[in-house]
């Protein structure tokens, strides 16, 4: 078995750093108050040390979020050979009294620079939820070095 820093190595790998990169949704993993799973696609910023998500401040996951602190997510590619990096982590959630910097920069990269800038000047002034995930454990598929384990054995 791997250990937790040979797990959170993988974040460095080429096949992470394209999926962190790209424009491609994360799926967030959270239990809902009930205690029932819950997966919502979000866009991201990735610092090299925590996933950072922002939201409006009443939205129904903040609740949840708050309410434990044990989240998943992942990161697929669409097509074959498939990427695939799954995070497990602690999440925090801070209510802020205005623009998430790091949510600034994801609609830049998800939109563009026109776009994301207008969505952001949009969504200016307005309080969020800030939502940051630090990674625990880490695994990375590709598909081609690195199967499921039930393919591996």
């Amino acid at each position: 078995m791997m250990s937790h820093e040979q797990h959170l190595e993988l974040l460095d790998d080429p096949v992470a750093q394209k999926l962190l990169e790209s424009r491609i949704p994360a799926r967030l993993a959270y239990c809902w108050t009930d205690g029932t799973p819950r997966v919502v696609p979000i866009a991201f910023h990735w610092n090299g040390s925590v996933f950072t998500f922002a939201t409006q401040p009443h939205a129904p996951k903040v609740a949840a979020l708050v309410a434990s602190d044990q989240v998943a997510l992942t990161i697929d590619e669409e097509s074959f050979p498939f990427g695939v990096l799954m995070v497990r982590g602690n999440v925090a959630v801070e209510q802020v009294g205005g623009m998430v910097p790091e949510y600034a920069e994801a609609c830049v990269r998800y939109m563009g620079p026109e776009a994301g800038a207008a969505w952001v000047e949009q969504m200016s002034g307005q309080p969020m939820a800030k939502i940051t995930v630090t990674p625990q454990e880490v695994r990375l598929l590709d598909f081609v070095t690195r199967f499921p384990s039930a393919m591996s054995g």
